[in-house]
């Protein structure tokens, strides 16, 4: 996926759905960032990316998830909306982290 842009309006959402990564940081992921605004986003959120992001980049999200970000819900929604059908299982982590 392309980077996306850095704006005043990108940034204010990035603060707020991704509050434990800087702004910065986390727009340098755009996967997982958009990952987090299809969970997490209010309706102003996604108008904030309106003309930025579109059905595409949300579907290529989908493909690429990063697991532990989607609620069933919203994987229901997303998948519904670009067409995913049958919906595939959310992703899930494949291994432990290992706290010794």
């Amino acid at each position: 996926m392309k980077p996306l842009p850095i704006t005043p309006e990108i940034l204010n959402v990035a603060r707020r759905v991704v509050w434990f990564n800087t702004p910065e940081e986390e727009l340098a992921d755009p996967v997982h960032f958009l990952a987090h605004v299809m969970t997490f986003g209010t309706p102003e959120d996604l108008k904030a990316l309106q003309g930025i992001v579109g059905n595409d980049e949300f579907c290529e999200v989908l493909e690429h998830a990063p697991p532990g970000v989607f609620d069933v819900r919203s994987w229901a929604y997303w998948n519904l909306k670009c067409g995913r059908q049958p919906i595939p299982p959310l992703p899930i982590r494949t291994r432990l982290l290992d706290l010794t």
